[in-house]
């Protein structure tokens, strides 16, 4: 994917400030992101709740946010750059 396409894309996405969701509905975004993004958790040493709690943390420090994609419907969790 060039550059351009990606750029392309990301303007297309909007920030959610994780504070404004709700508890739940905030847990189960992170929850569904951690065992997308880690499916060998056991293989690890972290159990689930360590990987949404690590997670929560680096929203709450900004090192990460949540986006939604305006083209494919769909909230993320990206790390900020």
């Amino acid at each position: 994917m060039s550059n351009k396409s990606q750029t392309e894309h990301l303007e297309q996405g909007v920030d959610i400030p994780y504070n404004q969701l709700n508890p739940d509905t905030l847990r189960n975004l992170i929850e569904e992101f951690v065992t997308r993004e880690w499916s060998e958790l056991s293989d690890a040493g972290y159990s689930l709740e360590d990987k949404i709690e690590q997670v929560f943390q680096q929203l709450k420090e900004k090192k990460a946010k949540l986006v939604f994609d305006l083209t494919s419907n769909t909230a993320n969790i990206v790390v900020c750059r």
